[in-house]
């Protein structure tokens, strides 16, 4: 979960999940619908997928016991080389360096390795000190003690030189210019992509929700409908889906951004006539706003349920 998502967020879904799933059997064995219901909100959806799947592949291949050599774990859907030596260190106390966010600005600071650490030449530097300076002995605390210099002290923008117990060393210090250190991420236009989602609502209350498919984006979320334009949405229900309905309004646009676009949505209120609105599909369903039940909806589809509910 600390992946990509900041502590303070992260601390009351962690704590959710541990008291639904406390251990991997019950993660392994419960529908991958709840667990993506358990993680709506916290983004980068494979992150859920990937455990789901590490738990399925633990029990089945381990005996339900998480491996302890370095191999398997690497093997296991989402995790890398960084985390798997995070595990293994912290949790069972071999020796295995770890890559994350800060030890890589400290080591690039430390070293004044210059360029973007995404970069493979970058990396493979950064990966070349990391096992150098990994002690053989209480190597946990080490690897806690980096990550904690990185986050508390070794700030991105205002670290701490002066509290830092590398600063005598610090080739960025020395240099009285830390924060070149590492090179930022080359910037990139961030392209705008278009949709409609639409909010089919029938003569109960429901809205009408569809699973998306397991990859991509959102994947295995329930989604509303989506159609290119507004011009076609009515045309779009009856090809389709295979119901008539008719256009109440249409709601402002609002974006909601990812990792490598913008995405801009229009939100159509459409009216379900009643002989369509006891239709379903294996992936379609009517969704109750007022009694949700236990899936897995996207934070943008989940925040136009909540807007339709209190217009309703």
């Amino acid at each position: 979960m600390l992946q990509q998502t900041r502590v303070a967020t992260v601390i009351p879904y962690f704590e959710r999940f541990m008291q639904r799933f406390p251990d991997i059997d019950s993660l392994a064995n419960t529908p991958l619908d709840e667990v993506l219901h358990h993680w709506s909100g916290l983004g980068y959806y494979a992150r859920a997928r990937n455990l789901h799947r590490a738990a399925r592949l633990i029990c089945e291949q381990h005996a339900g016991h998480f491996p302890l050599r370095f191999e398997q774990v690497l093997a296991l859907p989402g995790i890398g080389r960084s985390t798997a030596g995070a595990i293994l260190s912290l949790g069972a106390g071999e020796r295995h360096a770890i890559l994350d966010g800060n030890v890589k600005r400290v080591l690039a600071r430390c070293f004044a390795i210059a360029g973007w650490p995404g970069h493979s030449a970058v990396q493979k530097q950064l990966w070349q000190h990391a096992e150098q300076h990994t002690p053989d002995e209480r190597v946990a605390d080490y690897n806690q003690a980096m990550m904690d210099l990185g986050s508390l002290v070794c700030t991105r923008k205002m670290p701490q030189c002066r509290e830092c117990p590398l600063a005598q060393i610090c080739q960025a210090h020395a240099q009285g210019d830390e924060t070149a250190y590492p090179a930022p991420k080359p910037r990139k236009t961030v392209p705008i992509r278009t949709t409609c989602m639409l909010i089919l609502k029938n003569g109960k209350g429901e809205i009408m929700l569809e699973q998306r498919p397991p990859s991509g984006i959102w994947g295995g979320l329930w989604s509303l409908p989506e159609c290119p334009t507004e011009d076609q949405a009515i045309q779009w229900c009856d090809e389709q889906l295979g119901i008539t309905g008719r256009l109440v309004s249409s709601w402002p646009v609002r974006r909601h951004t990812f990792s490598h676009f913008h995405l801009e949505i229009t939100p159509l209120e459409i009216q379900v006539e009643p002989r369509d609105a006891v239709m379903e599909a294996p992936r379609r369903l009517w969704y109750n706003p007022a009694q949700p039940g236990a899936c897995g909806v996207a934070a943008p589809v989940a925040r136009l349920i909540r807007e339709f509910q209190a217009k309703s």
